[in-house]
């Protein structure tokens, strides 16, 4: 009777010192600073941001390897009601930072809050997202990444000169969103361009990436010399599928977005993804630093790059001017 005791005490002490333990590691976990990451949809190019976001944290001393950070992450899949749940969701279990990728979920963060730190990145400017308040200032609640429209220039004043041995106008193709303003805004930007770049615009409209394949084959059947691929979050949806198309009519893909030339476009001049997201990153350890987002504010995107695939460069007899790397190297 008395070993039973013995061992019914022991017993007793076992499930107390375990018990002790787990309430120990489930205090220490709450006491965790959290981050809510949202992103929009899927997409190989754009989750080189997340990567580059939470690499800045970790460099911070950030990490839910290392037990200093908790992250709750969240893809919509392309569904925006998905979406606007998955933002009401992180605002339920009171996260300390909501960091978005891309626009879409900075957009619909925006509209449920307006008090929690919301850390943007592979997002335009709050100008072009149209979120500016009526005295024309960003959220107050708004930092981390953004990118203006100038860069557009530069990446679609390049296909004229590539193929500047055409004597007439050089024919672009290129879809846009009409529901997406950035998209519209950078359509319009592109236009203008066009007209001083011996260059002829042709753009269609396009709503949902079901649509792209259909009125990809459509702009094809204009006669488009080249594709310039638009920072739009429906042509990073569907780039295969428009690449698959200007392959098989023999039209160059062009494109703002360096991250596209790893899915098969030429050439690019943009921002490189991994660095926006470390960019945003080093921003949101600020934050966690001084437990608040005082004295934070959005910033341009610091670092853009020139690259060219040599294989398509190679299919298409083009020649890259100078200053132009291998993407990847």
């Amino acid at each position: 009777m008395t070993r039973i005791r013995q061992f019914y005490s022991l017993f007793l002490v076992l499930v107390l010192i375990l018990l002790t333990g787990f309430w120990s590691c489930q205090g220490s976990a709450e006491s965790l600073p959290t981050i809510g990451f949202v992103d929009a949809f899927e997409d190989d190019t754009i989750a080189k941001a997340r990567v580059g976001f939470f690499d800045a944290l970790a460099e911070a001393g950030y990490s839910e390897a290392d037990t200093t950070l908790s992250v709750i992450y969240r893809n919509a899949q392309g569904d925006i009601p998905t979406l606007t749940q998955i933002v009401r969701y992180m605002l339920s279990r009171q996260v300390d930072l909501i960091a978005t990728c891309p626009s879409l979920s900075t957009i619909t963060a925006l509209q449920n809050t307006r008090e929690v730190p919301v850390c943007m990145m592979v997002s335009p400017t709050p100008e072009l997202m149209q979120v500016m308040s009526a005295t024309d200032d960003a959220p107050a609640n708004l930092f981390g990444v953004a990118e203006n429209l100038g860069y557009i220039d530069t990446s679609f004043s390049l296909i004229p000169k590539l193929l500047r041995e055409k004597s007439e106008p050089v024919r672009v193709g290129l879809l846009y969103n009409q529901s997406e303003p950035q998209s519209v805004d950078a359509f319009n930007r592109i236009q203008q361009i066009a007209s001083r770049e011996n260059a002829v615009l042709v753009g269609l409209p396009v709503n949902t990436s079901a649509d792209v394949q259909l009125v990809t084959a459509a702009l094809l059947n204009e006669g488009v010399d080249a594709f310039f691929a638009m920072p739009d979050n429906t042509i990073f949806a569907a780039f295969e599928t428009i690449l698959q198309s200007c392959e098989e009519a023999g039209v160059p893909i062009f494109t703002s977005e360096a991250g596209l030339v790893a899915r098969g476009a030429v050439a690019a001049y943009g921002a490189d993804l991994y660095a926006w997201g470390q960019q945003a990153g080093r921003q949101a350890a600020q934050m966690l630093d001084q437990g608040s987002s005082e004295g934070l504010s959005w910033e341009l995107v610091k670092v853009r790059r020139k690259v060219y695939r040599p294989d398509a460069v190679e299919r298409y007899g083009l020649t890259i001017p100078e200053g132009y790397e291998v993407f990847g190297e």
